[in-house]
């Protein structure tokens, strides 16, 4: 926390700071397999990229973050050959009077927080799961550009709630067009036509980084892939469906608004693809900096 590493009892906010009174900051979510952390760098870049976007001063220089990050594993003693780590990083606005004035806060408040990765069950990727669309419409991308990781989460909470509300395992939310962008804390896949295709980025949607990485790793396959403008009914339509984030990597979807994806069981696509990325694992994992 800051300057020094602290027990999680001892990590104290102010009432004051203003990531707490406004939802002002930024914050990025990354995960090892063993010591190695998954994308490190492009996580920490699209950190300072969010926090260069809201004019928010990283305190701590880029070159420092892989050893304090290695040393956040080492002390929580995960990051290791039996236990995978998730880490989050959260850097808000700081201490400041009351007010909306980013003047008002001298010094950002930096969080490093590390646990036990917990990934999903295990037959959820065998099984599939079912997904809906909200009714919650996604943010403006005028009014709150998704390639900022913002703590403001509002939006895909709400739609988290419509998700748990409808027994899904989450939603998907449109845009201000009617046309799909992503899930609450993934991106969206969906192959039709023997075509794997995306919503663009311009549909209002984060640049995931598992995202880029799945594209990449179809570009090897010589998938045709496709980022475009999609419908809920054109979404209907696929033979296949699946979500990627860091954590949970590719998860299949086999049931959209109560209505079958394909045949109803993950398809050969989403597990060819799956399977390149286990394999690939290390190729797009940082290796801990020497101590």
């Amino acid at each position: 926390m800051n300057d020094r590493f602290v027990q999680d009892h001892e990590a104290v906010i102010s009432v004051f700071d203003h990531g707490f009174l406004y939802g002002d900051g930024v914050f990025e979510t990354m995960r090892s397999y063993g010591p190695r952390l998954f994308m490190r760098d492009r996580h920490l870049s699209r950190l300072f990229q969010s926090a260069d976007a809201i004019g928010l001063r990283v305190p701590i220089p880029l070159a420092r973050w892989a050893d304090i990050l290695q040393e956040s594993l080492v002390r929580n003693e995960v990051g290791t050959d039996q236990q995978d780590a998730y880490v989050r990083i959260t850097l808000s606005r700081g201490v400041g009077d009351i007010g909306l004035d980013p003047a008002l806060c001298p010094s950002p408040t930096v969080v490093v927080m590390t646990k036990p990765l917990v990934p999903p069950a295990s037959h959820l990727y065998d099984q599939g799961i079912a997904v809906m669309v909200a009714s919650t419409t996604r943010n403006l991308p005028s009014a709150l550009p998704p390639r900022i990781k913002t703590t403001n989460f509002l939006n895909n909470i709400l739609a988290k709630q419509e998700a748990i509300a409808g027994n899904a395992f989450d939603s998907l939310l449109l845009n201000w067009e009617g046309h799909l962008t992503e899930g609450t804390i993934s991106n969206l896949f969906f192959i039709r036509n023997r075509r794997l295709s995306t919503p663009a980025l311009d549909c209002g949607l984060l640049d995931g980084i598992t995202r880029q990485v799945v594209i990449q790793l179809a570009q090897e396959l010589h998938l045709p892939i496709e980022e475009g403008h999609f419908t809920v009914d054109q979404l209907y339509q696929a033979d296949e469906c699946f979500l990627t984030n860091t954590s949970m990597e590719i998860m299949p979807v086999i049931s959209i608004d109560s209505k079958p994806v394909g045949n109803g069981a993950p398809g050969p696509v989403t597990r060819k693809l799956h399977a390149r990325f286990i394999e690939s694992r290390d190729r797009f994992s940082e290796p801990s900096p020497s101590r």
